[in-house]
């Protein structure tokens, strides 16, 4: 009996294994899609230039800037203008007592004037003399030079004394505004001291400094940009110097602004040059350039097939870059990102143009289906307010019914 038991569930357990294992062995396994090849998008290397600019910090000037020292020294007796006048060139700006120096040149003009009457009484008296045979030609000639030297001294006394009376006003040397002032009634100047600054009426200027770098990529009469407070101006290099400023250690530059009469004088202002250039090169966009190491590479494709191919990158803007060697200009290069990007990998090229397309196809296939989609949820809707109608219907119905049950 216990054998028969035994072999009973022997024989339920094999069954259940075959439940078990036979549907498994029996089942076939579904087929491996194969995976689509990623969509990139290729172009050609593109001949362009690159254009680089560097902001710098310039200061505004007038165009026409004088500094008026006086030409003598003295205590000034009288100030005839004030900060922020406008003056014409030649007009008074203020008077200098320098009555001593003009004392001292009127003395030296009177003696040098004695000494050339002197020499000419002397003059005729030998001229009687040389006429009448009394004295030789070579005491006559001497006579004469003497009396022509005592003239000459007395015209460079007089010159002397003239200058001295006109130092004595300090007047503008050109026509203009004056920016700033140090003149007070009875102070002491010398000719070293600095009375007033005058701008003239023409434009404005920028002043600058930039660095060999830089100089090596400007040249006179480029035109570069300003900007202060949101507004633009142009202006054009007028001067560069070719010494390095001991004060700066940078190149000094000057530049003309067109229209800048709303410019303040000695406002800072941003500015930009051009910094670096590359005129006809190889291009490419620079997203299109990855990094392994510091070595730049691009990815290529020749037919379906990617290839990894090492280049040498010059400089570069936020949109392309300069490729100097590496690629040729019939070469297809990927623009675009996939993580499926390796060597020997296989890809859909597609052009910029195509890419667009494609997308273009995609968002109104998009559009059709949201359409759809609204289309379909507002049917829902009527279905449901329709089904709400009845339900309300059916409860006003059943109402009447236990209304008239009650009667």
């Amino acid at each position: 009996m216990k054998k028969s038991v035994k072999i009973i569930a022997g024989i339920v357990v094999v069954a259940a294994l075959a439940v078990i294992i036979l549907p498994r062995l029996l089942r076939k396994e579904p087929p491996i899609e194969a995976q689509p090849a990623p969509n990139v998008t290729v172009s050609s290397p593109v001949i362009g230039d690159i254009t680089l600019e560097s902001g710098l910090i310039g200061t505004i000037e007038a165009s026409d800037t004088v500094y008026v020292l006086p030409k003598t020294a003295g205590d000034i007796a009288e100030v005839l203008v004030k900060e922020g006048q406008a003056v014409t060139q030649g007009q008074a700006l203020c008077r200098i007592d320098n009555s001593k120096q003009v004392d001292s040149a009127r003395i030296q003009m009177d003696t040098a004037l004695v000494s050339m009457q002197n020499a000419q009484a002397s003059l005729n008296r030998m001229q009687v003399l040389y006429s009448t045979g009394d004295i030789s030609a070579q005491a006559f000639e001497q006579t004469q030079l003497q009396a022509q030297s005592a003239a000459l001294q007395y015209q460079a006394a007089k010159l002397a004394y003239d200058t001295q009376v006109e130092y004595g006003t300090v007047t503008a040397p050109i026509s203009g505004t004056i920016e700033s002032m140090n003149m007070e009634a009875h102070n002491t100047v010398s000719q070293s001291s600095q009375l007033c600054v005058i701008t003239g009426e023409g434009g404005k200027k920028v002043t600058f400094s930039v660095p060999e770098r830089i100089k090596n990529h400007i040249s006179l009469g480029d035109r570069i940009r300003l900007e202060k407070q949101g507004t633009e101006y142009e202006a054009v290099i007028t001067k560069m110097g070719n010494m390095i400023s001991p004060a700066s250690g940078l190149f000094d530059v000057e530049a003309s602004v067109d229209k800048g009469d709303g410019l303040a004088t000695g406002s800072t202002v941003k500015l930009y040059v051009v910094s670096d250039e590359a005129d006809g090169a190889v291009t490419i966009p620079v997203d299109a350039v990855y990094y392994d190491g510091g070595d730049a590479y691009v990815y290529t494709c020749e037919g379906t097939t990617v290839h990894k191919v090492p280049v040498e990158t010059g400089i570069f803007d936020s949109e392309k870059i300069e490729i100097l060697s590496g690629i040729d200009m019939d070469d297809s290069i990927i623009i675009t990102w996939t993580s499926e990007l390796y060597e020997g990998a296989q890809v859909n090229p597609r052009t910029a143009e195509e890419a667009a397309a494609a997308a273009e196809s995609q968002a109104q296939a998009a559009g059709i289906q949201d359409g759809a989609d609204s289309q379909g949820a507002a049917a829902d809707s009527q279905g449901a307010a329709a089904d709400s109608q009845d339900a309300a219907a059916d409860g006003a119905e059943a109402a009447d019914e236990t209304e008239t049950s009650a009667q």
